[in-house]
């Protein structure tokens, strides 16, 4: 495709006439809060609400003001601090993680797309596997990471091409220098089929210096029972897993206006990869290795606001395979900058100007030349708030070149534009929408890999939008919160792997996703009580709508692995420093095949956690548990590939030192 073809794809007629529904929604919005603002004595009724900060990055407070943005409080993070990001999500968010077992690989999918349109950020900086295109959200511990936040929808001006469906955002937070503090806590687990994990983490702060570090390892035997294809039951074998990884953060502020930071994230993964259901035995296994170093500059001076950021990645995959002889080692590097420039513009808003350059190389073995992919872009946003911060709109594109070092480089340039919008109506009534356009390159895997790689794949493209409002109303001790959300994407050539000996991708023509999801709960409140309801929903319908491959059965049918309905249910109360809560689960049914010929039952699970807390003198323990499945549900969320039934995880965690203002 050339390049003049991919950028007049973005203003063909045809693909605009779906989206006038969206702008003549808009168009009346921006009417009627217009002419709510000429009459004085109703904007005096009106509270105003804006979005308070919930993350580092400005792109996310500021430029992002009519996407969907889930934000995980502090004390949820507290009581899934001892596992991974996998579990945590799975439990508490409306997304589908698509996990290969206890203790292999997990990743997202959002709205029905796939593993490789799910966005992994970590500080800004793209985490996934350069080479794979996937991120492993098994492998993020949660105790490492102080922010997190779900972006749903597409948003490649901001984040990226490659954002087609979503992104998880995680963030450590930012160096403190305004008084003296010292911190050190402690924590500890054990649970079910053999799990062990401890961890240290540490802070020292200081007028000029700043200092963090936190250290994680993790055992396990998950030699859980199951039953096997024959109805023999059994345990689990060749299972175990051991990890350990540490993070380091130094910050130095060299004026008021200057600071400077460095950190570094390095963590291994050994794992034994268990047999499927259809295999007798296994002994294969696999050490995954990642290397991750970030520096970063911000200055504030008045209305203007720079920033610069460096980050190297390393990522080693090592497969063995006795039984075959099969050894294989695949090392991928990335480098990733960005400089970005936010002026404050008075009455005209905020304007933010960027330029991120990605680069990712896969060195190959023997004479075969290395594998390289470039993204360079230059990218801008502008913000303005009208009617008392009651409507705030964005806009937003990307210019992006992409470049493919092979035989024969391939460079391909593509323009991302994209708007969302946010306004109150009322104090308790909030509504929002948001239009992208969106677009990903294959990865080097999907392009090189051999065996398999196809170098004639198509990048995926389209269009995405969605809107949604959120109703917040108080009154005595009660809470009423109800969200919802539609969202439609049309994703032209999809890419998918087919095959059996030797999986190869494909581009399937194109592939509608669209949809609805709800957040709903009822917090009361009466003295040091607080009890709490909420369910939230998923619903997804994603869907072939055309193909290369005549007479092909998946023409209207369900993709594989994307569940129609997905949601979890909370229950729980807290008193004091106490709390309890009852999570349920359920997936639906999940085709295998393109042409709905197989397909995996639904499935539910229960989940109990609790957290408890005791302050002894300055300092505090923190006492945390959680049984997972406790119905015992047998289940698959990948075929062939049981999931444990009952388990109970049990932790501590203990703040030995804290001293909130120590003069220096």
């Amino acid at each position: 495709m050339s390049k003049k073809i991919i950028i007049q794809d973005c203003f063909h007629p045809g693909v605009w006439r779906h989206k006038l529904a969206l702008v003549l929604m808009l168009l009346f919005f921006l009417n009627k809060i217009q002419a709510q603002s000429k009459t004085d004595s109703l904007l005096q009724e009106v509270k105003i609400h804006s979005r308070h900060k919930i993350s580092n990055d400005t792109r996310l407070n500021d430029f992002s003001p009519g996407q969907k943005i889930k934000s995980i409080d502090s004390a949820t993070l507290q009581q899934y601090q001892m596992q991974n990001m996998a579990n945590l999500l799975t439990q508490q968010v409306p997304v589908f993680v698509k996990s290969y077992g206890f203790n292999s690989l997990a990743t997202l999918n959002f709205r029905g797309s796939s593993s490789a349109q799910s966005a992994v950020l970590w500080n800004g900086v793209p985490v996934q596997n350069a080479a794979l295109g996937i991120a492993d959200v098994s492998e993020l511990p949660v105790a490492f990471m102080n922010k997190v936040n779900i972006v749903y929808g597409g948003s490649a001006a901001l984040w990226g091409s490659g954002n087609v469906g979503g992104a998880l955002l995680l963030e450590n937070d930012a160096p403190v220098f305004d008084t003296s503090k010292r911190k050190l806590s402690m924590n500890g687990a054990t649970g079910s089929f053999g799990q062990y994990s401890g961890g240290l983490n540490g802070m020292i702060s200081g007028q000029r210096w700043f200092f963090s570090g936190n250290i994680f390892a993790q055992t396990a035997q998950n030699n859980f029972p199951f039953t096997s294809e024959s109805g023999i039951k059994t345990n689990m074998p060749n299972s175990k897993l051991g990890s350990d990884a540490i993070l380091l953060k130094g910050a130095h502020k060299l004026d008021d206006r200057n600071i400077i930071s460095l950190t570094g994230w390095y963590q291994q993964y050994k794992r034994e990869i268990p047999p499927v259901l259809l295999e007798t035995y296994s002994v294969k296994n696999q050490i995954d290795g990642s290397l991750r170093l970030l520096a970063d500059w911000k200055n504030q001076s008045g209305s203007n606001k720079w920033y610069a950021k460096s980050s190297f990645i390393r990522d080693r995959i090592s497969y063995t395979d006795s039984s075959i002889l099969l050894h294989t080692e695949n090392v991928v590097y990335q480098y990733f900058q960005e400089v970005g420039w936010k002026k404050e513009l008075g009455g005209l808003g905020r304007i933010l100007l960027f330029v991120p350059l990605q680069i990712s190389w896969l060195p190959q073995q023997g004479n075969v030349n290395t594998k390289q992919q470039d993204k360079l872009a230059i990218a801008s946003a502008w913000d303005v708030k009208r009617f008392n911060e009651r409507l705030d709109i964005a806009l937003n594109a990307r210019a992006e070149r992409i470049i493919n070092h092979s035989d024969s480089q391939v460079q391909k340039t593509v323009f991302l534009p994209g708007a969302n919008v946010y306004g109150s109506l009322f104090h308790w009534l909030q509504i929002r929408a948001n239009i992208q356009y969106t677009y990903r390159t294959p990865s080097l895997n999907e392009l090189y890999y051999f065996p398999g790689g196809n170098i004639n794949l198509k990048p995926e493209r389209g269009w995405s939008e969605d809107a949604g409002y959120t109703i917040k109303l108080k009154t005595g001790g009660f809470t009423f919160y109800h969200d919802a959300s539609l969202f439609s994407r049309d994703i032209h050539d999809w890419i998918i792997w087919l095959g059996g000996a030797i999986w190869t991708p494909h581009n399937i023509a194109e592939v509608h996703s669209r949809g609805m999801e709800t957040e709903n709960s009822i917090t009361y409140t009466v003295g040091d009580w607080k009890f709490h309801v909420g369910i939230n929903t998923a619903y997804v319908l994603a869907t072939t709508t055309s193909s290369y491959i005549f007479n092909d059965g998946s023409i209207g049918k369900q993709i594989p692995y994307a569940p129609r309905y997905n949601g979890q249910a909370n229950l729980g109360f807290s008193y004091r420093l106490f709390s309890f809560n009852y999570n349920h689960t359920y997936t639906s049914y999940r085709f295998l095949t393109t042409d709905e010929s197989e397909n995996l039952p639904p499935y539910q699970t229960g989940n109990v956690q609790i957290m408890f807390s005791k302050m002894i003198k300055r300092h505090q323990l923190r006492f945390t548990g959680q049984c997972n499945n406790i119905w015992n549900e047998s289940y698959q969320v990948v075929s062939y590939r049981p999931m444990p039934g009952i388990n109970w995880l049990f932790g501590i965690n203990a703040e030995i030192i804290s001293a909130k203002s120590i003069k220096p």
